[in-house]
């Protein structure tokens, strides 16, 4: 299986790039192919909002969005990373969300396998809440298949995160595909 890891913090060497790479060993382990995509040192810009694209065409804009477009739509799965930001996605993850619009058709047609691996500095039991659901949407809109969700409750430092057991969850996950 190919498989696109969308990392998205501004941190390299931060909590959720952690947990994914975790999930890579697990994913690579098993024989799948991973490509990892950094949203977060990439060249993309916010959607215009424009509509030339009409859902399925080219985008006016010429960044990196182009490259990660054509990474999902080549993929048989995705997996979404990112820290927690007042609760709810990246601002570098979202925005790569809002970029999909101009391939929602040939993204939704594809029936993509996904999962979401979350790092939070809270650990209260409503800190996913938000994110869960956002991330569930989409999964129902774009005609996504959930796969898991590694929602890594206090990770708020590499070293909180590797003494979680959300490390080994992210490895078992990866491991299960």
């Amino acid at each position: 299986m190919n498989i696109t890891v969308v990392e998205s913090s501004p941190h390299k060497n931060g909590s959720s790039n952690l947990l994914a790479s975790s999930f890579i060993k697990g994913a690579e382990e098993k024989g799948h192919k991973v490509t990892v995509f950094d949203a977060a040192h990439s060249n993309i810009h916010p959607c215009l909002g424009c509509g030339r694209c009409g859902m399925n065409g080219d985008c006016v804009q010429r960044d990196d969005m182009e490259k990660l477009r054509d990474l999902m739509l080549s993929s048989d799965m995705v997996v979404f990373v990112t820290p927690l930001y007042y609760y709810g996605f990246s601002s570098q993850l979202k925005m790569t969300i809002d970029r999909w619009y101009s391939f929602t058709t040939r993204l939704s047609a594809k029936h993509l396998k996904t999962a979401l691996i979350v790092a939070a500095w809270d650990s209260n039991d409503w800190t996913m809440n938000d994110i869960a659901n956002h991330y569930h949407t989409l999964c129902r809109y774009m005609n996504f298949q959930d796969i898991g969700m590694i929602l890594g409750k206090g990770c708020g430092s590499v070293m909180m995160t590797k003494s979680s057991p959300y490390v080994e969850k992210a490895y078992e996950l990866g491991k299960s595909l």
